[in-house]
């Protein structure tokens, strides 16, 4: 049972880190250094549903690393 939650563990680790790499493309690096004065935008479609699943993962990826301290 710990060796299971261990492997849906990384593969969560690996969808959480792609998940956060597909948004960042959008914002771009050359806004660290001073570049892109773009206006506030929402989040729409794609976006906003790659944030929301990126939380969803997060929570998940949290609450199997808890079960998995208590799991012998």
């Amino acid at each position: 049972m710990k060796s299971i939650l261990l492997l849906v563990n990384i593969i969560l680790s690996v969808l959480v880190v792609v998940l956060i790499l597909i948004q960042g493309r959008g914002a771009g690096l050359g806004s660290a250094w001073g570049g892109g004065g773009e206006m506030f935008q929402t989040r729409r479609g794609v976006e906003k549903i790659t944030l929301r699943l990126t939380v969803i993962l997060i929570i998940v990826f949290f609450l199997i690393s808890v079960v998995n301290l208590f799991v012998k």
